[in-house]
């Protein structure tokens, strides 16, 4: 069974090390979001990272799975505690994924502990789990990646939610 992981990568070696693992038949996903930089005149869209420093990979959970996957150049170490690397459910996958293939506008977020769980019923994204805040008196869905305490916010007023 394959299941999801991240791995660290080495700075600025995301793109690098996401095209050398399609390269090897290794299912990986980079969420990428555009973004308007300003140089010294021009401004220019340029696709970064969403989480910088890390990937996800799609491996058998054996060990000798994973070594393939640590061969490859730019990648640091699998997230977990020692090194050990920690599942990341499929449904906070399929969540970053349906956020940044869409038309829906989203901010990263500080990574939360606490608050509660609930998910999305109806329009385009139904089925999305996250935590729920308030803040200025407007609702927001934190999406957290668990093993990156890395987390998207996306403001949910005029969706439904319920207890997850």
């Amino acid at each position: 069974m394959l299941d999801w992981y991240a791995i660290q990568t080495r700075s600025r070696h995301e793109k690098t090390v996401a095209r050398q693992l399609e390269g090897q038949g290794i299912i990986g996903f980079l969420p990428i979001v555009s973004k308007i930089q300003k140089w010294s005149d021009p401004r220019k869209i340029v696709d970064l990272p969403l989480f910088p420093g890390y990937v996800f990979v799609r491996v058998a959970a054996p060990p000798e799975d994973r070594i393939q996957v640590l061969k490859i150049s730019g990648v640091v170490n699998f997230v977990g505690p020692h090194g050990q690397a920690t599942a990341i459910p499929e449904g906070q996958i399929n969540a970053v994924k349906a956020l940044t293939g869409g038309e829906v506008p989203f901010t990263p977020h500080e990574y939360l502990k606490v608050g509660q769980r609930v998910r999305v019923r109806g329009g385009s994204l139904d089925g999305v789990e996250g935590i729920l805040v308030a803040q200025k008196g407007t609702r927001s869905l934190v999406i957290s990646i668990e093993p990156i305490q890395r987390s998207l916010s996306i403001h949910i007023e005029g969706y439904e939610v319920i207890p997850a």
